[in-house]
Parts: structure tokens; sequence; C-alpha cells
């Protein structure tokens, strides 16, 4: 009777769906009434110099500005079309000797702005989770080849040997480390008792051991480090060499793999996407486990119980066939109150993934997926001849092999027989002339690997579900400070729109082979970084710019149309705070989301639009900067206090500063003529614009004007960004006067 029970329910949310589409009607009507009228205007007759450069160029600017923010919102509303919550059952999972094996893959780049403790961290709680330490096997990508990160890893095989006993004795929720005896508050089993306190004690003061002896190491190595793109590949199964080895030799620990892949400056190393196609490969001859998860290396495991909620999903026979993953939203221990640089992506995790999810599944995030290996084959390995495998897989014949199930591999192979091969399996040449990045495998097209890779798995049928239990299952390291969250929104700007301007345009490719929804999903992130910044530019500029020739955009306050372009805005925010009151935010919450949301588009979506274009037309090659994990005291206390810290680039800074400099001459230039001139009917709309705009954008002013902290927007900044401001001001006064 229990075999027949499910091991997952999908509850479809009737309240939400109700609420969206009626947002979506009335919203949309409205909106067809703005484009009546200004189509109207357009084309009605009048004062011949009324269609003259002066008043016909910044309508038709508005107006197109206003189309594309039309467009981008109705894709947009795809993810709210059919939302849906998934609660899964655990307990119904078959014995653990009947769960099938499962690859962990951890990447990680540079121990600089990757601490190594805090990814050994990531590594222990991998290795902790809760599933048969037998068919657990993780593995490390390197691409620094660093010797701290090999000597950290040996280090981390040795602490969990009396780490993992400890969780599992106790019924540890947080496994990781540092997370845990940080503070960790969680209800573990026997934790009044003198027993646990003893033995705490003595894990805790193994784990400074653990903490003191890898940053020794890592200071003697400061001075000789191995270039991070000049290195031989590297494979080892890590073993325990320690002598002390007390009370903890018969504890069943998961296979733990080193691998530092092969990287030379002739050879394209792809990245993020490069590394987790060397560790399937490298796997394969391994573990070659069925499922693989992947993590970045600073999101470790929250709640070991997250391999058994993807198994509820992965051996579902309703599902299971055409089930490529199962994505858990990306949560962060370090976020702050005010999350003013919006780390948790609230509107992505709490509100798109489950509207998506109700369609065909989430989109691939990055890291927190348990994903099917045989999903990222790209073809059917059974019914296809050794030649044409090669073709696609490479030359190894023990890879095919692997592939195809013919035998299973194990630690002690790769030490004998096939440690050669899996060293050419992770060679920077092995890939020539096969399918790996183009069909096979993470996909190499965009920087932004996941989101491209799952929008080809959705393409060729498969589906996702999505997985968001009330405890985190990973917690990661956030941004705090503005020059990573920038810098961090244009490199995903920058994958989005490569593949937006590609042959894999979703809303030209992904209507024949995917559902118009999903296809408007993809399409939303694909486009938004451009269909963002062009119209927030303008918004930004062109009103205020007519607000001080006099020159009306909008409807007065006595006409009726007014009541349209008022009823858009309250639309629009009052949706916005509705979700983010209805996902557990506050009115703060949807301020800074809001704020945000103008400073990425006015920057990062900007330069992020441009770097794809000229990728794509061949002026710049790919680039990839991990964001920096390491923090600064002063910055994470200006991020506490909920202060924006403007320490960045001048290429972000200059423009924000610009138009906010801009604003406050139209404000106040257009407020001086709403009084003294007295047509406030005519430019109320106008002066209200760039009122709000200096509203959410406050703390730029505050740091321009009266702080006096390292975060504040310097001086130089300041007398640079105001004579941009004049220029354009003058050169848009010409232009109108003309």
């Amino acid at each position: 009777m229990e075999d027949s029970l499910p091991l997952h329910v999908c509850h479809v949310q009737t309240l939400s769906i109700f609420i969206n589409r009626s947002y979506v009607l009335l919203h949309s009507i409205a909106l067809a009434f703005l484009v009546y009228y200004r189509i109207s205007f357009l084309f009605q007759d009048q004062d011949p110099n009324a269609k003259a450069t002066h008043l016909f160029l910044p309508w038709l600017l508005v107006f197109a500005s206003e189309l594309l923010l039309y467009f981008i919102w109705l894709l947009d509303q795809a993810f709210r079309w059919r939302p849906v919550t998934r609660t899964v059952f655990p307990e119904r999972l078959p014995e653990d000797d009947k769960l099938p094996a499962i690859d962990v893959f951890i990447c990680t780049t540079d121990p600089d702005k990757e601490p190594t403790v805090e990814v050994m961290n990531t590594v222990l709680s991998a290795m902790a989770l809760d599933y048969p330490p037998e068919k657990l096997h993780v593995y490390l990508s390197d691409d620094g080849g660093s010797p701290i990160t090999l000597y950290g890893m040996k280090e981390a095989y040795s602490f969990a040997r009396w780490w993992l006993p400890f969780c599992r004795k106790y019924r540890i929720k947080t496994r990781s480390p540092e997370a845990y005896f940080s503070g960790s508050k969680d209800d573990d089993e026997g934790s009044e008792s003198s027993e646990f306190m003893s033995e705490r004690r003595k894990i805790q003061e193994r784990y400074v051991i653990f903490k003191e002896s890898i940053e020794n190491v890592r200071g003697r190595a400061d001075g000789n480090r191995i270039p991070a793109r000049d290195h031989p590949s590297l494979i080892e199964v890590i073993q325990d060499n320690s002598n002390d080895k007390v009370q903890v030799d018969q504890v069943k620990i998961p296979l733990l793999v080193y691998v530092a892949r092969e990287k030379r400056p002739s050879h394209s190393h792809h990245f993020k996407a490069g590394a987790l196609n060397v560790l399937q490969r490298v796997s394969c001859m391994i573990s070659n486990s069925p499922y693989i998860l992947v993590l970045d290396c600073d999101m470790y495991c929250n709640d070991p119980t997250s391999t058994r909620r993807a198994m509820c999903f992965h051996l579902d026979s309703k599902i299971s066939p055409l089930l490529a993953f199962v994505q858990f939203p990306q949560r962060f221990h370090n976020i702050s109150k005010s999350d003013i640089y919006d780390n948790q992506l609230r509107t992505i995790f709490s509100v798109q993934w489950q509207g998506i999810d109700g369609l065909q599944g989430p989109i691939l995030s990055g890291t927190g997926f348990y994903i099917k290996r045989v999903s990222l084959c790209g073809l059917s390995i059974q019914d296809i001849d050794l030649e044409e495998l090669k073709q696609s897989f490479g030359s190894s014949n023990e890879l095919i092999k692997s592939l195809r199930g013919n035998y299973k591999s194990n630690a002690l192979n790769v030490q004998h027989r096939l440690l050669e091969e899996t060293r050419l399996l992770a060679s920077c040449t092995y890939e020539k002339d096969t399918k790996w990045g183009k069909e096979v495998g993470f996909l190499y097209d965009s920087v932004v690997e996941d989101y491209f890779t799952g929008f080809t798995l959705h393409c060729k049928g498969w589906t996702s579900v999505y997985c968001d239990p009330s405890r985190p299952q990973f917690l990661g390291s956030g941004t705090t400070n503005l020059n990573d969250c920038l810098i961090q929104g244009m490199r995903w700007s920058s994958g989005l729109a490569e593949v937006g301007f590609s042959k894999f345009c979703p809303l030209i490719y992904g209507p024949p082979r995917m559902s118009i929804f999903v296809s408007m999903c993809y399409g939303y992130y694909a486009f938004s970084p451009l269909l963002y910044f062009l119209p927030l530019w303008c918004f930004a500029t062109i009103p205020q710019l007519c607000l001080l020739n006099d020159i009306p955009l909008y409807p007065k306050v006595s006409n009726s149309y007014f009541v349209i372009f008022l009823f858009i805005f309250l639309s629009s925010i009052s949706k916005h705070l509705q979700e983010v009151l209805s996902t557990g935010g506050s009115f703060q919450i949807w301020r800074n989301e809001q704020r945000i949301w103008m400073m990425k588009s006015i920057t990062s979506h900007l330069y992020g639009s441009l770097d794809a274009i000229m990728k794509r037309i061949g002026m710049r090659e790919a680039s990839f900067l991990p964001t920096n994990k390491v923090e600064d005291v002063e910055q994470v206390k200006l991020y506490k206090m909920g202060k924006f810290d403007f320490q960045t680039s001048n290429m972000f800074l200059v423009p924000m500063v610009s138009l906010i400099i801009f604003n406050m001459v139209s404000f106040i230039g257009g407020l001086v003529r709403v009084i003294f001139v007295g047509n406030w009917d005519q430019m109320l709309v106008q002066v209200f614009i760039s009122f709000y705009i200096l509203v959410m954008n406050f703390p730029i002013i505050e740091a321009m004007i009266i702080r006096k902290d390292k975060g504040r927007v310097r001086p130089s900044v300041t007398i640079l960004s105001a004579m941009f401001s004049t220029i354009f001001l003058l050169l848009g006064c010409l232009i109108l006067c003309c």
C-alpha cells in the first residue's frame, strides 16, 4: 500500500492565478488606451509646428520606451500564469540500498577571492548529506590548480572522519562546520546532554586546528603561486594519510576527488561550463552516478535532506522519464534585514520560479540543482554506433563504455589503470572536434551556461521541477558591496543578451519546440537587459529635458487620459508591493528592490548589453570575473547599516550620479516653472517623474552631499558627473530649440 503512495504532490495556487490574471487583464486594457493616446497624437491634425523636431522627437522616444516596457512586461506575465508549489514525502522513498548514486560537483577558481576554508566547508557539508555514503561522491574542480586547495581537501577528508559521525549521531541539521559553530540554533538530538557538549567541544577544537593548518599553509604559499591559466591536469582521489585514526577507522565516508583540469593560455577554457564538463568526464571513470548535484563553492548544504527530497521527483515514475533536473532556490546566510542590493533575488526564487514550475519547470539556476546525467548527453547513447559517439564525446573508449553503462568504475581503477585516462579527459585539447559544449554537456555559447543549457534541455522536451522547502537547503554568500553587485549583474546581463542575439533566441527558436508561455519566460531574461536600460535611460532624461524647455509629453491633469497614466503607474507598483508582502517582505524591501533595479538598469544592463553586442560582432572575447567572496569589514558594516557602498568604478558611478544631478536640476527648474508660470496642469507628470527618481535614489544624493565615510561618492566623481550633466543639458536644449 505504501508503495502506491505518491512521493510528491503539486498544489496549484488558485488565488494567485486569479489575482495575476485579473491584473494582466486590467493592466493590458489600460496599456491599450495608452497606445491609442500616443498614436492618435502622432496622426491627428494640428498646428504645423506641433510636429516639429522639438515636439515630435521626444514624443516618439517616450512612446517607443513605453512600448518596450509594455513588451517586457508582457513577457514577464508568463511567469505568473500558473504558479504551483510542491510537497515531498522522503519517508516514502525505497530503502537505502535501492537508492541511486549521486555525484556532487563543486567548482572553485581563485583562492584569493574564494577562501579555501569556505570552500572546504561546502565540501564537508556535501560529504555530510543524509544519503548512503557509499552512494555519494564529491568532486571539487579547482580551476586555479592551487596547492592550497589540494592541501585543504586532504585536511577536510581527515576532519570529515570526526565531523560526519558527530553529525549522524546527533542528527545535526547545519552540516557546514563554520556555520554550525558560529551559532547554529538547531534542535539537535541530545543537545542538552553532557556527552553531547563534551563531543561538541572536541569537534570544535579539531575544527579550529583544521582552519589554522589551512591558513598557515596559505600564508607560506602566497609567494609561490601556480599561474591560474597555465598548469597541467591533476586528478587525485583523496585518502586519509594521517596517523590520527583513533575511533574512526570504521567510519564510512563518501568518495572525495580533487580535479584540476589542464589550462593553457593558448586554449579557451570556457569558464564554469568547461569545468563542469571535465567533471562529467572524469566522474564517468570513477563513480558514473546517474544523478549530479552542482554547487557553487560558497553554497554549503544547510539541510542534509536535499538529496532525498530531490529523489522524490527523480524516482517518481509519473514524471521521471522526462525530468532533467530538480532546482532548489538560492538562499544566502549573510543577508541583512534591508537587503539593499536585492541579494536574495526574491522575485526570481519566490515568484517567477513557482510560476514557470506550473508550465514546464524552472530555469536552470547555476547552483543547488540535481540533474540527470543522461540529460546532458544530448542524444540516445544506446542507439548510436561507436564512431558517431566518438565524434560527439571524444576519442576515449573508456568514456564511451561508461556512458553506455557497460561497467562500473571505482576509485581503485583510477589509482591504477585509468589514471592516465582521466588526465586525458581533463586535458585542454580533449574537446577539440567534439560536440562538448555545443550539443553535449553544459553549453559554451554564453557565460550564463546554466540558463542556456536549461533552455536547450527544455527545447528537447525535458522538464524540470522546483522544490522550495521552508528550511533553505543551500546557503551561500551574497554580495555586500555595490561594486560586486553591479559587476555580477553586468556578467549576467551580457550572458543573457548573448543568447537573445544568437540563433537560439528564445522568442524565435523556442516556440516550435516548447509552449509559447515557456518561450516568453526565457525571452524575458534574454531581452530584459536591453529592454530595461533603453527605456530607463529615456525616462531619466527626455521628460526632464522637455520639462526645462516647456514641452509637455503627458496629458493634462484635467484630461481623462491622465487617469490612464496614473492607473498604469499605481497598478505596476501595487502589484510589485503585493508580491513582496505576500512572500514575507516589507515596504522597505519593495523600495530597495525598486532602487537597485533602477541602478542595475542604468549601469549593469547597459554595459552587459554592449558587451554582448561587441562579442557577437567579434570586437571582444568572452571574459569571466568570479565574484569576490572575501568579506571586507568596513563594507560589511555599511551593508548591515543599510548604507550603499559607493567605492566602485567610475564606469558605474558617473552615469548614476550624472542622472541624479540632471534630475535635481530638472526638478528644481520644473518647480520654478510650475510656480511662476502656472502651467502645473501640463507639467505635473514630468515634475513627478523627476521627484520619484530622486526619492527612490536618495542614497546617491546622501552619498554626494551628506556622508563623509569611505562609502560616499567621491567629490571628483560628483564634479565629473556635473560636467557630463551640463554638456547633456546644453546639447539637449540645442536640439530641442532647433
